[in-house]
């Protein structure tokens, strides 16, 4: 096995239930964070059937056959299967959520998201954000009006502007991302980086061992009174560092967004 991870969730002290859902299929490459939208219906029901469309595309597909374009399709189904959910069964309310998907396929790896549940990559014990929030702030901070520091608290920091199961066109976002031995990959919902910092999370990282590093950011929220529901998964690389001489060790290629 090339890549090792480690998964842990929790409702956190507030959260009555946990509507964080995620999966991990290391022998298959994929890796996903769904958090339902707190405040509606059925979020906790939009997180699982994400995770479970996706599984059930991932384990009936040979590897050598595994694409980004199968996941989003996964994607689109469990959109729709939603749409559905909330017309015929919550009166037209949401059942909504983001999610957050790692595919590794040799040595390159792509991720897929819709919301603001991020990835983040530790590489050479330099921590980067690789995912970008969908969310109102953000387009805020693009448009010049609201600096980054003065979007992490912003009042509208929660609102976002994408996600599964909310509207009929599903717009997912893919960052491709060539691999270098011992990166560690974070996917998780924002119940982490509404209580730990980027800063702590690049100390939490530096380890070696994703299971310590796991146990430590989950306390960290818990002792912080974690508003939010937590989950947290971490994917280390074990996988020898491939030549690609034209990429000039960047971390990433430029992304591209996709629309079906």
């Amino acid at each position: 096995m090339l890549q090792t991870s480690h998964a842990q969730s929790h409702r956190g002290t507030v959260r009555k239930i946990n509507e964080d859902a995620f999966l991990e299929l290391p022998h298959k490459g994929v890796w996903v964070v769904a958090d339902g939208m707190g405040g509606h219906s059925a979020g906790d029901v939009a997180s699982q059937l994400i995770i479970d469309t996706i599984q059930r595309v991932v384990e009936s597909t040979e590897l050598e056959n595994l694409s980004c374009d199968m996941l989003v399709n996964a994607l689109q189904t469990a959109n729709k299967e939603l749409l559905q959910i909330s017309k015929n069964q919550l009166e037209g309310k949401l059942a909504g959520s983001t999610v957050v998907i790692l595919f590794i396929h040799q040595a390159r790896c792509f991720l897929l998201w819709a919301g603001d549940s991020r990835a983040y990559l530790l590489r050479d014990h330099i921590l980067s954000q690789v995912t970008k929030d969908h969310s109102q702030v953000n387009d805020m901070v693009d448009e010049g009006v609201l600096s980054i520091e003065e979007a992490e608290h912003h009042p509208l920091a929660n609102v976002i502007t994408r996600a599964v199961g909310v509207d009929k066109k599903l717009d997912v976002e893919i960052k491709e991302v060539y691999l270098k031995s011992n990166d560690v990959f974070l996917l998780c919902s924002d119940g982490l980086n509404k209580e730990v910092s980027d800063s702590e999370i690049q100390h939490m990282l530096q380890s070696g061992s994703i299971i310590d590093s796991g146990m430590a950011l989950l306390h960290a929220c818990l002792v912080r009174n974690a508003r939010d529901n937590v989950t947290c998964v971490l994917i280390k690389n074990e996988q020898e560092q491939l030549l690609i001489p034209e990429l000039d060790d960047d971390i990433t290629i430029p992304f591209f967004r996709t629309s079906y």
